[in-house]
């Protein structure tokens, strides 16, 4: 039983960090006699050290870096930052860059929110629950909302800035309804996966248009996956624009964007 429950630990953490399965193996075998609480404190200690010291430094022999938080780019939660979920290529850490600033002279205080990256490590390794993002070239970027008195906000609909959709109107495509017709259960999961919502916020139509511009201002964007329902509503004719697919999650909370 003590195998399957540190085999279970093991994975989970593995899932969720990448990293963590190991250094967790690593923090039961220096503390070898059934001290819980002496494994928990070694295990935390050698996590922390590993993700804030240890890891951005071996990472870009990975090709891979840190996404760097500034004036006009953020994480929208810590635990991106705590689980390495917020590694990309130094070319789409540029790019990054460069929407905040430019979404951020074009309403001033407004910043980039980033959500799921990548991982730090290995080509190919899954950053779970996404399909594609495993190679240093992709990552999630909030829509933008405002209170309901109509101010701009960088505030967002939940904790995770994920689950809180921007449904189709009346006369829009229902992507969700005819994905999961076709057997796509899981296409609006991520309901489930908010943590917390603030439903005083309302999605900015015109905001995010102006986001998805400054995405496309640059070149090396290969593709933008966005639900089609906003895609006609915002009227954004881009060959980048693309649909997803019903294999993947809907794009109604948030942005995909991937370079080549």
């Amino acid at each position: 039983m003590k195998i399957i429950f540190h085999l279970i630990i093991f994975i989970f953490l593995t899932i969720l960090t990448q990293v963590g399965g190991i250094i967790y193996l690593a923090s039961i075998t220096l503390i070898r006699r059934n001290k819980r609480i002496l494994q928990l404190f070694v295990f935390l200690i050698l996590y922390a050290l590993s993700t804030f010291l240890i890891i951005p430094t071996i990472a870009p022999y990975f090709g891979r870096e840190k996404i760097k938080e500034s004036q006009n780019v953020k994480l929208h939660s810590i635990f991106y930052k705590i689980a390495n979920r917020n590694y990309v290529r130094p070319e789409l850490n540029s790019i990054i860059e460069n929407i905040g600033n430019s979404i951020s002279r074009k309403h001033p205080g407004l910043k980039l929110t980033i959500l799921d990256a990548n991982f730090p490590f290995k080509d190919g390794f899954p950053l779970l629950p996404h399909l594609s993002h495993n190679d240093g070239k992709k990552v999630d970027i909030s829509l933008m909302y405002r209170t309901k008195e109509g101010v701009l906000t960088n505030e967002k609909p939940s904790n995770s800035g994920y689950g809180v959709f921007e449904n189709p109107l009346k006369n829009e495509i229902n992507q969700t309804t005819i994905c999961k017709n076709n057997g796509a259960w899981q296409y609006d999961y991520p309901k489930y996966l908010t943590f917390g919502k603030n439903l005083d916020l309302e999605f900015s139509a015109n905001t995010t248009k102006d986001l998805i511009q400054s995405i496309l201002e640059n070149n090396e964007i290969q593709k933008i996956f966005l639900e089609p329902h906003l895609k006609n509503r915002l009227n954004i004719n881009s060959e980048k624009m693309r649909f997803h697919g019903c294999r993947a999650v809907r794009h109604d909370d948030h942005l995909h964007l991937q370079i080549q």
